[in-house]
């Protein structure tokens, strides 16, 4: 029988997210644009949250992306529902739920290596700590200590966000 606990309950990942959004606000203090772009489906979805929070503090304007790659095969095509050129010359932060291998993440920044920006961080909800890549996010909701053969699962059902290990 698999047992499930909840590290983060909904309220405790609210909290998470807003003070991600400051960190976000802090490190692009000084730019007029931040594309925040979020790894489909769970990073997508914490990223248009992230967006809501950074616009309630920060004057700049907050552009949302959605990043599509097959994540079981990751070197196939990354999509993104913006143009390269709509991003050049901006700082960008690249959103997912979880951290786990730095696969998923390390091709995300790789397609946006392809073209010149003032910045590139990371953002993630919970960090794994069990990387096969150089990877590191550099704004995170919680850093979890978990055997290899566990499970993070981010749910962000509607007024009932939970992190849980299974």
């Amino acid at each position: 029988m698999q047992t499930t606990t909840v590290i983060l309950n909904h309220r405790e990942i609210v909290h998470k997210i807003r003070r991600m959004a400051y960190q976000v606000y802090e490190t692009n203090v000084n730019e007029t644009e931040v594309v925040i772009a979020g790894i489909h489906e769970n990073g997508f979805i914490l990223a248009k949250k992230l967006k809501s929070q950074v616009e309630k503090i920060a004057p700049f304007k907050v552009i949302l992306c959605e990043v599509t790659m097959d994540k079981k095969n990751p070197i196939n095509t990354v999509k993104t529902s913006l143009k390269l050129s709509e991003i050049e010359n901006k700082s960008v932060v690249l959103v997912d739920d979880v951290l786990n291998s730095g696969t998923t993440l390390i091709y995300g920044v790789k397609h946006f290596l392809d073209i010149p920006l003032k910045q590139f961080k990371t953002a993630v909800l919970a960090d794994r700590n069990h990387k096969k890549y150089p990877v590191k996010a550099d704004f995170k909701g919680i850093s979890l200590s978990t055997s290899i053969n566990e499970n993070v699962v981010v749910d962000f059902a509607k007024n009932n966000y939970s992190i849980s290990l299974k």
